[in-house]
This record gives structure tokens, sequence and C-alpha cells, in this order.
């Protein structure tokens, strides 16, 4: 846990402003972005201060396994369900804006704008899916 983390802050429920969504891990949080670049745009984020993506190792495999999980069932529970419409993926360091691991969740991806396509665009220099 680190204090000055808005991430470890939200998942700890410190930040009442921040509503949290069903998320069925108690290791995981799940919350909308506060910008979004799509209808639905969440963030699936681990209790424990995980740096960012590039930090990960092989035994937190089954951590981004949930996380991704997680993405899914909340779109699902929001009425999505064109699961071939979805982009989820981390922003690759330096291109942070928060360095505490959060999965991105977008749908439908076909709706992102211009500036969404870019940010988000897949496997680029900036964000890995």
């Amino acid at each position: 846990y680190e204090g000055k983390c808005v991430f470890c802050r939200i998942a700890r429920r410190e930040e009442p402003r921040t509503a949290l969504l069903p998320c069925q891990y108690e290791d995981l949080v799940c919350f909308r972005d506060i910008k979004p670049d799509a209808p639905h745009h969440y963030l699936v984020v681990p209790v424990e201060h995980v740096r960012n993506c590039k930090t990960l190792k092989k035994e937190h495999i089954p951590l981004v396994k949930k996380m991704m999980e997680v993405g899914k069932n909340v779109l699902q529970h929001n009425n999505f369900s064109d699961m071939n419409d979805v982009r989820m993926g981390f922003h690759w360091p330096p291109f942070c804006s928060i360095a505490h691991l959060h999965l991105h969740v977008l749908a439908p991806a076909s709706q992102l704008g211009f500036l969404g396509r870019l940010l988000y665009r897949v496997n680029s220099y900036w964000f890995i899916t």
C-alpha cells in the first residue's frame, strides 16, 4: 500500500467519490474511468500495489487473467455482450498516468474516437493487449 497512490486509496475504499462496481474477487476492484474514451470504459485494479505492466513476472499471470475475467464480467453486467468488440490492455511505461497496474476495458472498441483509437491502439509502443 502506498498512501500517495490514488489507486491504492480507491482499492482500500478511501476515496468515497469513486463508486466501485461489482467484482467477484477481493484482491481486485473495478470502477469507471474518469475520462472515458468509449461508452464502456472501466479500470480493473489490484488491491496490492503493483507498479505497472513492465514489473509483471510469470507469477502474475493468474492475476492478469483474473483482471481480464473481471473486465468481461463488468461488461456483461452492464449489458454489453459483443466480446469481439472489446479492447483490453495496459499502457506501457512511461505512458502510464498512474504508477499502479490498471487494466483498461473499453467497449465497443469500434466506437473509439480518433484520440481513443490512437491511445489504445493494439500492441503499439505505448499500449499492450
